[in-house]
């Protein structure tokens, strides 16, 4: 047997090596947890971690909502709702200077309030605000990266797959997790909106003039949003009021957008194709979901096994420095490993280790370090080299370098940690919703 101490210690190398030589995320977690298993303990008992695990951490009725939701993204996306939101945007907010910046963020938060995905936002809004934002003269690396910036909002407004993942491995009711998404979204999309402002004044060059656009023509516009409003009341409105629990309010959404898309797709010869990509997509999706789920939640049983958590733990309790000191420490950590592992890895393998600590030893609340887990997950949504929104748009928009769009984001990166500096100093921004639920 191994000193458990020292096979962590191999182990964290060992998972960058494997995922540096392109080995996928669940198979280098797994692999490495697995291992980390039979080190430390015997063959016997990894082989029969190996033979349980799969059904013990994906037999959970709350996971039921991840595939739901993530068709319901995929209905909205087919009836055309991320379109109407942007439209609506653009022309309420074009004469704002960046107006139709302004517009894309609010279109993509208002996308992101129907689908929960991060990705299916970006790739909406890139098919639909990119060339508009480039026919009105805007930089092309600022107009991919409001996009690509946009689309981080997914995981955060609710309905987030990300939220819902967070309370199932926390054991925190998701209901409150995602109506405790709704104002740091706000949040979000305020800094992005002054931000770009700021940027439009520090450059003419990146962003036209403002458009004029005419009070009957903003208030015509209304119409298009009323699918996206009656979705998002139904979702969370259902789940504030305390109407449905999580699972039966991502049912009913996407029963809701189902219908938005038979009302919209009236072509049979159009329904039909559209109605078998959904259901291909999210089978997709769910599944990555679920492998991600195995895969380094085996590696975070190894890690329990070797009683890090405990051992950190107890070092924390010695560390003469305040609580909040040690909880900004461990979100930094989030930034380096979101370059690495996608949102599902990374909360996986943090939160057995952080979780306890900030929660059940220091007492702070579970929804405020659920809601700034997500907000520094979002940052590796755009920074290399995962930067899985990046990788989206630059196959929706092929003319622009990888390069070019990683550079789009940069400034939004800062705009991202100045939200979170907010929402880690302000706590009651997180919880005061969800505390009032029905």
């Amino acid at each position: 047997m191994v000193d458990p101490f020292i096979a962590v210690i191999i182990s964290i190398p060992l998972v960058l090596l494997l995922l540096a030589i392109g080995v996928p995320v669940f198979a280098s977690l797994g692999l490495v947890g697995f291992m980390g298993c039979i080190a430390i303990s015997s063959w016997d008992m990894a082989l029969a971690q190996l033979k349980v695990f799969p059904y013990v951490q994906s037999a959970s009725y709350l996971l039921v909502v991840v595939p739901l939701f993530v068709i319901m993204g995929h209905f909205a996306f087919k009836a055309g709702i991320g379109k109407d939101v942007y439209q609506i945007g653009r022309t309420w907010f074009s004469r704002f200077p960046a107006g139709l910046g302004v517009a894309t963020i609010i279109g993509s938060a208002g996308f992101a309030a129907c689908s929960g995905s991060s990705v299916a936002t970006a790739a909406t809004m890139g098919a639909v605000a990119i060339p508009e934002m480039r026919e009105q003269g805007y930089d092309p690396k600022l107009a991919c990266g409001i996009v690509a910036a946009g689309g981080v909002l997914g995981i955060m407004i609710p309905p987030s797959v990300i939220l819902v993942f967070y309370g199932v491995i926390t054991d925190t009711s998701v209901g409150s997790m995602l109506v405790a998404g709704v104002i740091p979204g706000i949040v979000s999309v305020i800094i992005y909106i002054l931000g770009l402002t700021f940027l439009s004044k520090l450059d003419s060059t990146l962003a036209p003039e403002p458009a004029i656009i005419s009070w009957s023509e903003r208030f015509y516009s209304l119409k298009h949003g009323l699918g996206a409003f009656i979705l998002f009341l139904t979702v969370v409105g259902g789940i504030y009021i305390g109407w449905f629990t999580p699972t039966e309010a991502a049912a009913v959404g996407s029963f809701v957008a189902f219908s938005a898309m038979i009302f919209r797709r009236n072509q049979i010869g159009a329904f039909f194709p559209a109605l078998k990509e959904c259901f291909s997509a999210t089978l997709r999706t769910s599944c990555m979901v679920f492998i991600v789920i195995v895969g380094a939640g085996l590696y975070s049983f190894f890690l329990t096994l070797a009683q890090l958590p405990q051992a950190i733990s107890i070092w924390v309790a010695t560390l003469p420095v305040h609580p909040m000191i040690i909880v900004g420490l461990f979100l930094l950590l989030y930034i380096p490993l979101g370059m690495l592992l996608d949102s599902f890895s990374l909360l996986l393998v943090t939160l057995p280790i952080m979780f306890p600590v900030v929660v059940g030893q220091m007492g702070f609340s579970p929804l405020w370090f659920g809601i700034l887990s997500t907000k520094l997950c979002e940052i590796g949504l755009i920074t290399p080299p995962v930067g899985l929104n990046v990788y989206v748009l630059a196959g929706v928009v092929k003319d622009v370098p990888l390069a070019d769009i990683f550079k789009g984001c940069s400034w939004f990166v800062i705009f991202e940690l100045i939200s979170a500096l907010i929402l880690f100093l302000f706590p009651i921004l997180s919880y005061w919703l969800p505390h009032s639920m029905g």
